[in-house]
């Protein structure tokens, strides 16, 4: 099958090209290179033994789009591309209500024009706002606190529209929970520019010495060790979902939600000793107040993509550490990314 990738340099959008090339399918990227790195295309060459073609785009630019879905005969899409960090959505809500949103009408059109209509959407937890009960499933109510998820639910909203509309779109919004990791290669992983957003990149940072200290949200939590909860998946079984997903919608047309996560949460603290066991270094962290708007705890019930899908979880904290441990120390050399 040939595959469009939008996002597709990106960390989780060169993880699935992976799993997707290694599986027999053609891939082709599509990214507007905002976060990622033009050389994440040799490095998925390199992995895989085969050659991705690369095209530098834009979302919004749905003329663009229509090009490339035509010219390589693509047959399905997997819809990564958008902004991603919930503090930066409050600061900037229109530029990621216009990437977000306005980007995916360009992809929804451009499709339209082609006739394909098999998408994977590249959805969130967010979706669920502040959870009512746990493990959070796909009927538990959603709303979002932010403009971050507001545009992923909006986007949800927008896709179940369509899919309404005519039998024959088959659309999968993958719900994910907390991804980390690297591939083993440790050629391709989570790369951040600037402070990292999320807790195993600074983590990591602080491990090899290139930050004092961790900052650890709050100890107050009702949670075993105070500090807060979540679904930690590796990037792999991820990506590996998206594979599932194809599979799934090759013989279910509609609109269908699925989590993708472990089933249960990692406390900040377990994450930090996980860290310390496999890579042997010191992580020193201090606790500051809490962040307006985190929750306690949120992990998925992952039922629905074992049953539907076919797929689960495979590999536990450790694993996530090692491999994130490996690709920082890969990315210190200067041989990756």
């Amino acid at each position: 099958m040939n595959i469009l990738l939008t996002g597709g340099t990106g960390y989780i959008g060169s993880h699935t090209a992976v799993v997707l090339a290694q599986a027999g399918h053609d891939v082709v990227l599509y990214d507007n290179l905002s976060n990622s790195d033009r050389r994440v295309v040799n490095h998925l060459a390199h992995i895989t033994g085969r050659p991705m073609t690369f095209v530098e785009g834009d979302i919004r630019d749905a003329e663009l789009l229509t090009r490339t879905l035509r010219a390589a005969g693509i047959e399905a899409v997997i819809h990564f591309a958008g902004l991603k960090a919930v503090g930066e959505s409050v600061d900037k809500p229109v530029e990621y209500y216009a990437n977000n949103v306005q980007g995916t009408i360009s992809l929804l059109q451009a499709m339209q024009a082609v006739s394909i209509g098999t998408l994977v959407f590249s959805s969130s937890a967010t979706v669920y706002g502040e959870p009512q009960y746990l493990p959070l499933d796909e009927k538990h109510p959603t709303s979002a606190t932010n403009p971050y998820g507001r545009s992923k639910l909006h986007i949800e909203e927008m896709l179940l529209d369509v899919a309404k509309s005519d039998q024959r779109w088959r659309i999968a919004c993958l719900r994910y929970f907390n991804p980390v990791g690297a591939h083993d290669s440790a050629l391709i992983g989570e790369s951040p520019r600037g402070i990292p957003n999320n807790l195993m990149p600074y983590i990591a940072q602080v491990a090899a010495g290139q930050r004092q200290a961790l900052q650890v949200f709050g100890d107050d939590y009702p949670t075993p060790d105070g500090t807060g909860v979540r679904d930690y998946i590796h990037v792999m079984d991820l990506a590996r979902g998206h594979l599932a997903a194809l599979g799934f919608l090759a013989h279910h047309a509609g609109w269908h939600a699925v989590n993708l996560g472990t089933g249960h949460g990692s406390s900040v603290l377990e994450m930090v000793r996980a860290f310390e066991h496999v890579s042997g270094q010191s992580v020193p962290y201090k606790i500051t107040p809490r962040r307006p708007g985190d929750v306690a705890a949120c992990y998925a019930k992952a039922d629905k993509a074992a049953r539907e899908l076919g797929w689960s979880a495979q590999l536990g904290l450790e694993d996530m550490c090692r491999s994130t441990w490996k690709f920082q120390r890969q990315s210190e050399s200067g041989s990756s990314r």
